[in-house]
């Protein structure tokens, strides 16, 4: 059995939630994506509010038993999107991919957006692989969230 057919998904439980606080703290994986990690305080009031949405779909990625990183759709400036985190340790292995496929088989409404710093090509692939199109290429200014940086947005039609 391939690292691929062990990826699956669930709803996020609050159990979840300090494994993936941990997970948005690693220093590489935010400079890859290009990303300032939430305070403790920050997080828990973002996934408090995500949880209890039903307009928001969260799902706990996992491979085998293991807790390996979270996905989601969610409505933002009237469209939906989807954004995902990944454990750096357990990048490269196709898990990112197929948990989007996975997450795409279950959410259906189209478009989609998706948004990725031009400098994550990795992220960028594992979009394109399943189906996105870059549409826009812009600077994004910088917020609490995010450093200025050049920002692909993607779509799912």
């Amino acid at each position: 059995m391939t690292t691929n057919e062990c990826v699956w998904l669930r709803p996020v439980q609050p159990c979840d939630l300090p494994r993936m606080f941990d997970l948005q703290l690693d220093p590489e994986s935010n400079r890859m994506a290009v990303m300032i990690p939430r305070t403790l305080e920050a997080f828990n009031a973002h996934w408090a509010k995500a949880l209890d949405d039903p307009g928001i779909t969260t799902r706990a990625v996992l491979v085998g038993e293991a807790l390996v990183g979270y996905i989601s759709s969610f409505p933002m400036d009237g469209q939906d999107h989807v954004g995902y985190w990944i454990d750096r340790a357990y990048w490269g292995m196709g898990i990112a991919s197929r948990a989007l496929a996975l997450l795409l088989q279950e959410f259906a409404k189209r478009p989609l957006v998706a948004s990725a710093a031009t400098s994550n090509g990795a992220s960028l692939r594992v979009l394109q692989k399943c189906g996105f199109v870059i549409e826009q290429v812009r600077l994004s200014s910088a917020s609490e969230r995010y450093p200025e940086c050049e920002e692909a947005v993607l779509v799912l039609r």
